[in-house]
């Protein structure tokens, strides 16, 4: 599993941090997956760019949605775009970063996810 965080601005505004996780394990052993950015977010986006069976995957998380929820987007190529509001397994807020969970959508085995985070 590779991980790499940059951090774009001064601490005293706008922070923002991205990397990418690519899991070679079992993803239910690495999952729920802990990221640490060194503040508290308060918008988290997640990309599965890699998801070529399922196309396009991506969940967000904004401040003062409940823990463990998300905005998940599944577009699989067709002409119609599923967007569901999921309540477990999505994406946790905590003061130095976020959880992700193990939405099986989103996360695969040997997929690559790219996650954005700004604080």
């Amino acid at each position: 599993m590779t991980q790499t965080i940059t951090e774009l601005l001064p601490q005293n505004t706008l922070r923002m941090a991205t990397g990418r996780i690519l899991d070679t394990g079992t993803v239910s052993e690495a999952f729920p997956m802990t990221i640490e950015v060194g503040f508290q977010p308060r918008y988290v986006k997640i990309f599965n760019l890699t998801g070529g069976s399922t196309g396009l995957i991506t969940m967000e998380h904004v401040e003062g949605m409940d823990d463990d929820s998300g905005v998940k987007t599944c577009d699989e190529g067709t002409s119609e775009t599923g967007v569901t509001l999921i309540s477990s397994l999505g994406i946790t807020l905590t003061a130095n970063g976020f959880i992700i969970g193990l939405d099986t959508d989103l996360v695969v085995t040997s997929e690559q996810l790219t996650w954005i985070a700004i604080g």
